[in-house]
């Protein structure tokens, strides 16, 4: 026999679902940049990353691990692309790393600027704990997910990262990062509709991160579980307002892009007018 509190706790669990599908189709998406404004500034840079707080746009940045074990932000497995360096990071101290001029190849303005760690990284984004922003932290590396998980609640962060790159794809990433603390956001990835049941059962995952532009019925159905979408890949990643605008109207909860500064001048333009 149900309780007077199991009665009043099923209510307001109903009422806050409800009000979680209503405001799914009014609240504007938060947008995150890839590897920061990588058009504007080079990519996966503390210049660039306070650029897009102060602007107060999210972002995405990538993590790597050098041959010293240190937690570094840069995207690809080598240096080659986005330093004067070349080589592995995994065969690199963070001494060498960090000699290295990551700013240069993109404009001679940034010249001297280094590949960050990702503690610094952390350390830049709890300057700004005022900012309603997504921060995608995209896992690279192997095995560093817990340490990762560990250095974001030391700077008081964990609760603005979703944590997404191998996480997406592999569980065993997911269950690491949820023991290491239960606070932390994950998302199991949909690649297409008939990937989407899964990633919306998926127990360790709070958000799906879907790489097709999916229905309103199926986010409304994401929102029901208590659970937020994040949507990535060619879909959305160019210059699309025709998709940009549909995942305003289904309702999706963060966009990420390599075009934030026009994914928000559409959100503004197609915002109601008080």
């Amino acid at each position: 026999m149900s309780t007077p509190r199991t009665i009043w706790r099923s209510f307001f669990c109903l009422i806050f679902m409800i009000a979680v599908a209503s405001n799914a189709f009014t609240a504007e998406p938060l947008i995150v940049a890839h590897r920061g404004l990588l058009r504007h500034a080079p990519e996966d840079t503390l210049a660039n990353f306070r650029a897009c707080l102060e602007l107060r746009l999210g972002f995405e940045f990538d993590v790597q691990r050098t041959k010293d074990g240190q937690l570094v932000c840069i995207h690809d497995s080598t240096v080659d692309r986005t330093t004067n360096g070349t080589g592995r990071v995994a065969n690199l101290t963070l001494e060498e790393v960090r000699h290295l001029d990551a700013g240069s190849w993109f404009d001679d303005k940034f010249a001297h600027e280094q590949v960050p760690t990702v503690n610094e990284v952390f350390q830049l984004i709890a300057e700004y704990s005022r900012h309603d922003i997504l921060i995608a932290v995209d896992l690279k590396a192997e095995n560093v997910e817990r340490a990762v998980v560990q250095l974001a609640v030391q700077h008081g962060v964990l609760h603005r990262l979703l944590f997404i790159g191998r996480t997406i794809s592999e569980p065993d990433v997911r269950s690491h990062i949820v023991e290491t603390s239960a606070n932390a956001h994950t998302a199991a990835v949909a690649n297409n509709a008939a990937e989407f049941p899964q990633a919306l059962a998926d127990s360790q995952g709070d958000w799906v991160y879907f790489r097709y532009l999916p229905t309103a019925e199926q986010i409304e159905a994401v929102h029901r579980a208590g659970k937020r979408t994040f949507i990535a890949g060619t879909t959305v990643s160019g210059n699309v307002p025709d998709n940009w605008q549909h995942t305003v109207d289904v309702g999706i909860d963060a966009v990420l892009t390599d075009y934030p500064l026009e994914l928000r001048t559409l959100l503004r333009s197609s915002a109601p007018q008080s």
